[in-house]
Order: C-alpha cells, then sequence, then structure tokens
C-alpha cells in the first residue's frame, strides 16, 4: 500500500507501486483534471505539483510519491480563481483545453518560484506542448498571473467559476441547458 497526500488529504493506494502517478491518481482517485498525452514525458499534459515542484505524473511512480505532497488541477483552486486560471481566460490563450491543466500547474510553480519571470524565463519554465498554438497568449497570460499574485493588477474579465448549465443557456440563447428528466 502506498501512501500520499493528494490535495491536502491522505490516500492510499492499493496498486502496483510501480504504476505511474498519473494512473492512480486519473483511475483510481478519479482525478482526471491530469491528463494523458503521451506517456512519455514529452508533453506535459499529466503535470502535477510534488511538494510543489512541477513534475510529470507519467514519469514518477506511485513508490516514488510515497509520502509525498501531490496537488493536481482539482486541487490547486477548487472555484478556478487561482491567478493563472484566470489569466489564461482572460489572455484567450486556451484552445481545445486538452493541455490547459498540466500548463497551468506549470506556470502556477512557475509564479511560486518567480514572482515576475520573463518571456524568457517562461518559455524555459513551461515545457509544455500544446497543439493549437498558443505560445503568445500563453506568455502574458503567465505574466499578467504574476501581476495577479502580486496585487498590481486585478482581473475583472474572467467569467466568474461555478455557472451552471441552465443559467448560460439563460444567458446564451445559442446553448440549450440539459433537459430535466421527468419521472
Amino acid at each position: 500500500m502506498t501512501s500520499m497526500t493528494v490535495n491536502g488529504k491522505p490516500m492510499r493506494f492499493l496498486m502496483d507501486p510501480d504504476t505511474p502517478l498519473l494512473w492512480a491518481l486519473r483511475d483510481a482517485a478519479n482525478l482526471t483534471g491530469t491528463k494523458f498525452g503521451c506517456g512519455e514525458g514529452d508533453c506535459g499534459a499529466c503535470m502535477v505539483h510534488v511538494d510543489g515542484e512541477a513534475l510529470r505524473s507519467c514519469l514518477i511512480t506511485i513508490a516514488e510519491a510515497e509520502g509525498r505532497f501531490i496537488t493536481t488541477i482539482e486541487g490547486l483552486s477548487r472555484d478556478r480563481s487561482h491567478p493563472v486560471q484566470q489569466a489564461m481566460v482572460a489572455e484567450q490563450a486556451i484552445q481545445c483545453g486538452y493541455c490547459t491543466p498540466g500548463i497551468v500547474m506549470a506556470a502556477s510553480a512557475l509564479l511560486a518560484k518567480t514572482a515576475a519571470p520573463t518571456e524568457a524565463e517562461i518559455k524555459a519554465g513551461i515545457p509544455n506542448l500544446c497543439r493549437c498554438g498558443v505560445y503568445p497568449r500563453l506568455v502574458r497570460a503567465i505574466q499578467r498571473a504574476g501581476r495577479v499574485a502580486r496585487r498590481s493588477e486585478t482581473i475583472s474579465a474572467a467569467p466568474a467559476p461555478g455557472i451552471n448549465a441552465g443559467d448560460a443557456a439563460r444567458e446564451v440563447p445559442a446553448i440549450s441547458a440539459p433537459a430535466e428528466q421527468s419521472d
């Protein structure tokens, strides 16, 4: 049995110790925000924080994570209010969204170490691949998130978290709310 703290809660995994952390998080803990991309550590879609450091969860086994503190995208901010999440939306640095959780985790770890990163530091510190090519907007988003974290700027353009489908459908006529079931 392998034990660690995931998103502030103690967890034990009854899995082979050589299981990649990615699969323990996705399959056993149902934390599916951490994405499988390449399985070889190249893309960064599976990025999580391990003791505050951004690591690719496909490359670390649960045995290597034993006793450590793991933070996934779900644990970064329950209401999507983290400055990186808000700046990604405000700067329109999200396209398909598949790589977004990994990028957010890498960017938040970078900002924890470097409050005002330069473009070069961002390019070096964010190894994630994005097939949609949001890189120029990504740099702006991370710099903006740094300003928000330092409290020299606020973001009011990002949508409030927690909007349900029914409310969205009333606000945007092109969206239809899920059909209510009747019994």
